[in-house]
């Protein structure tokens, strides 16, 4: 298995696909390892969240949290190459056109995007930027940390319980195979190790750790329940609009407020 054999392999094959680093080596053979990087996709998350906190925390100190928010989520749709913000407006015009389901993998085929994604667009980034720039300063790096972390654990998560839709494949088919529940299950044993960690902090209420909980897991059954019954699966667009719904209900989560 490839995960376990050429674990470097795996990292740089998520690497590449997750972000837009220029990382070529092993490029050539990354269609071997794509199963195997899912296992990595919560560690890439983790260190988008890590640097995207860390810039955002240096610019706090010259910058008003509302910029700072504002880059915060550019630099977080950027360095994935706004592959995500992509397939959330693919799967907006899809789900939300009332066609036939073939009619709608075609519809997410498309290049172009029509009202219902840019509306879905437009609703995700402005419900980030009021979450981020209205949550505590000591709470926003927490926020970025956790944020493309829970996205790209979900995007696991959402394969686990979800086949492929498309029947003639594509390129998230390649992340398929017989170890895809097991990648979900250490992806939710990072994501718990994480929040269990942040929750020793007496700035992260207990109250915060479970409304992010109850957030992932809710957007992740619903998500997956609209799928599976409109498209008979995920697809590659789906797992990134998954990502970026997730992203904004860890934002959102990080704003209730605690007695």
């Amino acid at each position: 298995m490839p995960s376990l054999q050429s674990p470097i392999l795996c990292i740089l094959a998520a690497l590449r696909f997750l972000t837009v680093l220029p990382v070529r080596h092993g490029m050539a053979d990354d269609g071997r390892y794509f199963a195997g990087s899912l296992f990595y996709f919560p560690l890439i998350g983790l260190a988008i969240g890590l640097l995207t906190a860390l810039a955002a925390t240096l610019l706090g100190f010259i910058l008003p949290q509302a910029v700072v928010a504002l880059f915060a989520i550019v630099m977080l749709a950027g360095i994935s190459g706004f592959l995500h913000i992509d397939g959330l407006a693919d799967t907006a015009d899809g789900l939300l056109s009332s066609r036939p389901r073939e009619q709608k993998l075609v519809i997410m085929r498309d290049s172009r995007t029509g009202a219902m994604g840019v509306t879905a667009i437009i609703v995700v980034l402005l419900g980030k930027y009021a979450a981020l720039a209205s949550a505590g300063a000591v709470l926003l790096p927490a926020a970025l940390v956790l944020m493309p972390l829970a996205g790209r654990c979900v995007q696991v998560f959402s394969m686990a319980l979800l086949p492929y839709a498309r029947p003639e494949g594509g390129l998230g088919a390649l992340f398929y195979s017989r170890k895809t529940r097991m990648a979900a299950g250490a992806s939710a044993l990072m994501l718990l190790m994480v929040l269990f960690l942040f929750s020793r902090f007496a700035w992260l209420h207990w109250q915060i750790v479970a409304a992010i909980g109850i957030a992932l897991a809710g957007t992740v059954l619903l998500f997956s329940v609209w799928c599976r019954k409109s498209l008979g699966g995920a697809t590659g667009d789906t797992l990134g609009a998954v990502c970026e719904l997730s992203e904004l209900m860890v934002a959102v989560a990080m704003t209730i407020r605690v007695s």
